[in-house]
């Protein structure tokens, strides 16, 4: 990652009309997109907006219809933009056979983690799991495995995080935890998008994006929008004749 001094320097997200329909219904319009090196970036709009569908194609996961984008300057899905990017997905999907620190320990090695060890220890503690860490994370609860998918997001470099509905499912201590890790990577410079129903959190970005069945409907300041309205999909700054997406 690097520090937070740079940012705005240089383009670490860029999507030019990247689009995804599924039997010829768009769920996401052409999209262009840039985001910049250390921009926090939050991610609102209601169930169905096309939120998770834009984080899974700028994460490598999901075809796109049409359009293309580069994490980092590397193609979508190219091991350049896999060594770029982490991914905290809302359902985390973990082997049947590890437990949470072979998995940790599988992340770290895959994308070359130097003295993983003790940033690992370090995780486990600040999200609770320290006493879990020899289980396996398929048994564990809904909150408990959102706990160790952010221990593994995180015990890997990166310079760009997507993050997908993360507070669903934890508790006080999973939440303060998280939110010291994005205030921690952002710090360090990293890119960050945060889809999010929390709207508490929204106004600790930098950007706010809205999407509102499938398009870009606020693109700006999160103090000078409306964050309520645009997370049911309403439209905001529409009425005085502003252009909400300028």
């Amino acid at each position: 990652m690097s520090g937070a001094d740079d940012v705005g320097t240089s383009t670490v997200v860029e999507a030019r009309g990247l689009a995804k329909a599924y039997f010829g219904i768009p769920a996401l319009y052409p999209t262009d997109l840039e985001i910049s090196a250390g921009q926090r970036v939050s991610l609102i709009g209601h169930n169905g907006s096309g939120k998770t569908t834009l984080l899974r194609m700028l994460a490598g996961m999901l075809e796109p219809t049409q359009g293309g984008a580069a994490i980092a300057g590397h193609d979508l899905g190219s091991a350049g933009a896999r060594a770029a990017l982490s991914y905290l997905s809302d359902q985390p999907v973990f082997y049947d056979d590890l437990t949470v620190w072979e998995h940790l320990e599988y992340v770290a090695r895959l994308h070359h983690t130097i003295d993983w060890e003790e940033h690992a220890h370090s995780l486990v503690e600040a999200v609770g799991l320290t006493e879990r860490v020899d289980d396996l994370p398929i048994t564990f609860s809904r909150g408990l495995k959102q706990k160790a998918a952010i221990a593994l997001a995180f015990v890997r470099p990166f310079e760009v995080m997507l993050i997908d509905e993360p507070f669903v499912g934890l508790d006080r201590l999973g939440r303060h935890a998280l939110l010291d890790l994005l205030e921690w990577a952002h710090g360090d410079g990293a890119a960050l998008v945060v889809a999010t129903h929390e709207l508490s959190s929204v106004q600790a970005s930098q950007r706010l994006l809205a999407l509102r069945d499938g398009e870009v409907v606020y693109d700006g300041d999160p103090a000078a929008a409306d964050a309520d309205a645009l997370a049911e999909g309403r439209l905001t700054g529409a009425d005085d004749g502003d252009d909400p997406t300028s």
